[in-house]
C-alpha cells in the first residue's frame, strides 16, 4: 500500500508538505502542489477521506434536509437526492437525510446543509444553523440557492399554448405564498400581457384529487378551446382526469401543461406536456455549490437558475 512517505520520497519533499497539499492546499505554492499531485498520480495514491476530514476538523457529512411531506409514490425527491449524492461522492462526502425539523440541529455533526421544502415559517430555524447551508428553491431572504428558472418555464408553457391557438389560457397555481410560485405565475402573466390577453388564475392545494374536484365543480365555467397551465404535474393530472370525466376532448378542445417532468407526466393518460426540471442535475449543482462554500469558509455563493425544458406530449395539440 502506498503511503504518505512514499509520495514525499517520489516528490522529493517532506511528509509535512504532502500533508499540507492534501489538507490545506492554499498554504503551499502552485509549483509545490503540482509536484506533489504528480507524485500522487504516478503512485496511484488516494488520501484517506476520514483522515483528511479529521485533519481539517470536519466530518465529511452533509445533511440533506427536506422540510415538506414526501410522497413516496413519486421519484422527484429520489432524483434530487441521487443527484446530490453523486455530487458529494465525487469529493468523498457522505449524505445524511433529515426529514424531521426536530432533528435538524441535533444528532450527529455535519459540515453543512442542503435544505429544500422550506417555507416562510422555517426561516428562523434556518437562521439558527451554525454551519454553511444552501437552499433548493427560490427565496427572498438572502440565502444562497439553486432552482429551475420558474418564470422562464411557465413563459415557455404559455407561449406554446398560444402557438397551438387555444383561445383561453388558465393558470392553476399552488396555494402557497412562496417565491417559486410567484415566479411561475409571473411567467404566465407577463406572457399573456404581451399578447394583450387577460390572465385567469386559480390556486389549489398540490393534490390531484383537489384539482380534479375543482374541474368537476367548475366545469361549466370553462369553454372548449381552453388550455390549463398548471404549477405542478400533480395538479395537471387531476385537471386532465376532471376534463375527461366530464366528457371533454383532450387535446382537441382542452389542453393541459404541467410542471416538473419527473414521473406523473408519463403515467398520465394522455401523457402530459410538461415543463421538465433537470432535477438530478440540480442536485449535483447543489452539492457543488455547498462544497465550494465550505472551501471558501462560508463565503456567499449567490443564486443559480437553470432553464427548464418544455416536453410536448399528448395533452396538447400537435
Amino acid at each position: 500500500m502506498v503511503t504518505l512517505s512514499d509520495v514525499a520520497k517520489q516528490a522529493n519533499v517532506s511528509k509535512m508538505t504532502v500533508s499540507r497539499v492534501i489538507n490545506h492546499p492554499e498554504q503551499v505554492t502552485p509549483e509545490l502542489r503540482c509536484l506533489v499531485e504528480e507524485a500522487m498520480t504516478a503512485l496511484n495514491y488516494h488520501p484517506n477521506a476520514a483522515a483528511k476530514a479529521l485533519a481539517n476538523n470536519r466530518t465529511n457529512v452533509i445533511k440533506v434536509v427536506i422540510l415538506e411531506d414526501i410522497d413516496t409514490t413519486e421519484p422527484y425527491y429520489m432524483s434530487l437526492i441521487f443527484g446530490i449524492a453523486k455530487g458529494l461522492d465525487k469529493e468523498g462526502y457522505a449524505l445524511q437525510l433529515v426529514t424531521d425539523r426536530a432533528h435538524l440541529t441535533g444528532g450527529n455533526r455535519a459540515d453543512g446543509y442542503i435544505v429544500t421544502g422550506e417555507r416562510a415559517r422555517d426561516i428562523p430555524l434556518l437562521e439558527q444553523l451554525n454551519q454553511p447551508f444552501v437552499i433548493f428553491g427560490e427565496n427572498r431572504y438572502g440565502f444562497d440557492y439553486i432552482d429551475s428558472d420558474n418564470k422562464a418555464g411557465t413563459a415557455l408553457a404559455t407561449n406554446y399554448a398560444l402557438a397551438k391557438n387555444y383561445q383561453s389560457i388558465v393558470f392553476i397555481g399552488l396555494d402557497v405564498k412562496e417565491s417559486f410560485e410567484y415566479s411561475r405565475e409571473a411567467g404566465y402573466i407577463n406572457t399573456l400581457q404581451q399578447h394583450k390577453k387577460i390572465p385567469q388564475i386559480y390556486r389549489l392545494a398540490n393534490h390531484s384529487r383537489v384539482s380534479q374536484a375543482f374541474i368537476n365543480e367548475n366545469w361549466r365555467k370553462f369553454a372548449p378551446d381552453t388550455c390549463f397551465i398548471c404549477a405542478s404535474d400533480r395538479i395537471a393530472v387531476g385537471v386532465e382526469r376532471g376534463i375527461i370525466e366530464n366528457g371533454g376532448d383532450v387535446p382537441r378542445d382542452f389542453g393541459i401543461i404541467g410542471f416538473d417532468g419527473v414521473f406523473l407526466d408519463q403515467v398520465a393518460n394522455p401523457q402530459l406536456t410538461t415543463v421538465k426540471q433537470p432535477v438530478q442535475q440540480l442536485g449535483e449543482l447543489l452539492a457543488r455549490m455547498l462544497l465550494q462554500k465550505l472551501a471558501q469558509s462560508g463565503a456567499q455563493q449567490g443564486e443559480l437558475l437553470v432553464t427548464p425544458e418544455l416536453i410536448t406530449r399528448g395533452s396538447t395539440r400537435e
